[in-house]
């Protein structure tokens, strides 16, 4: 490697934590030795890239600077060695992978697991973020791939591959509401609700309901993170809100039951495989994107979910 990227490796990892001793812990080299790098390329820039405060080191707008790129050059570098991997004929690499938090569960570890076992020298980086934050990791060309909603938009994404998602009530076994396959939005007016907040995209279609409808939730509990709010549905505190996606490993468990929701203003979500339309993907990736394509279809509304 360069000694270029020996002071990057020390400058990210000081970057990071704020601090070079933390740094030197995490890189097992002596602080002194990154200290030396990061004021070695200070001099040679004419500008700092820390400021110095009693509390540890901050980034300077150079430093910003330069810790973007850092990160670019980086990916960059990782991905020039899965080239050269693939010209030996070597089935390895770094995957990133960016999802959303209804993923953490079910379809998507299951894939990853056949993956690693048919591809033992391919690791995968998972990343569970907000809607919006996937689509940016994925524009910027931080990770390789990205499961996000509604990308069509969006110019800088590739849609790999896409399925429609719909919303529905949530319930503990042997309520009214889930012995219903489907039913109106304003079936829940008066019944006390556990709705998603934002930045959970189903929240947007939540308010789009309430409006149509002329009916105000009755909200018992709100939360951004879909395993809490499957959770306080299973403890009796309301009806929940999500998408098929969201509960999908707990109703094919018996554990909650689904009921879509079918009021002509709700259309269903598209839930996209996207690549950032400026980058090819490596090797590694392209492994992993064909795998995922092919088990996409069952992230869909799924017949198991009707009652």
């Amino acid at each position: 490697m360069p000694a270029f990227s020996r002071f990057l490796r020390y400058f990210i990892a000081v970057g990071r934590h704020g601090s070079i001793r933390r740094a030197a812990d995490e890189l097992n080299v002596s602080a002194s030795a990154i200290d030396r790098q990061i004021l070695n390329v200070e001099a040679d820039l004419g500008m700092p890239l820390f400021e110095r405060l009693p509390t540890g080191l901050r980034l300077t707008a150079a430093g910003e600077v330069l810790m973007a790129a850092g990160g670019r050059w980086q990916k960059n570098l990782a991905d020039v060695m899965a080239q050269i991997e693939d010209l030996r004929g070597l089935k390895r690499g770094h995957v990133e992978i960016a999802v959303i938090d209804a993923l953490a569960k079910g379809q998507i570890p299951a894939v990853i697991h056949a993956i690693q076992t048919r591809y033992p020298g391919i690791t995968v980086g998972l990343r569970v973020q907000g809607n919006d934050t996937v689509r940016r990791l994925v524009a910027d060309g931080e990770v390789d791939l990205g499961i996000m909603f509604e990308p069509q938009s969006f110019r800088d994404l590739t849609v790999r591959s896409f399925v429609d998602v719909v919303l529905g009530f949530v319930t503990p076994p042997g309520h009214s509401i889930g012995r219903m396959s489907e039913a109106r939005f304003s079936v829940c007016a008066g019944s006390p609700v556990v709705v998603p907040s934002r930045p959970l995209a189903v929240s947007q279609q939540i308010e789009i309901l309430e409006g149509a409808c002329g009916i105000t939730l009755d909200r018992k509990a709100t939360s951004d993170n879909i395993q809490m709010i499957a959770s306080l549905v299973q403890q009796g505190i309301g009806v929940g809100v999500l998408t098929s996606l969201d509960v999908a490993s707990e109703v094919q468990q018996g554990l909650l039951q689904f009921t879509r929701i079918t009021d002509s203003v709700l259309r269903p979500m598209t839930l996209a495989l996207c690549t950032a339309s400026a980058r090819t993907p490596s090797y590694a990736a392209a492994i992993v994107l064909g795998e995922l394509e092919a088990g996409f279809p069952a992230l869909g509304f799924p017949a198991s979910l009707e009652n």
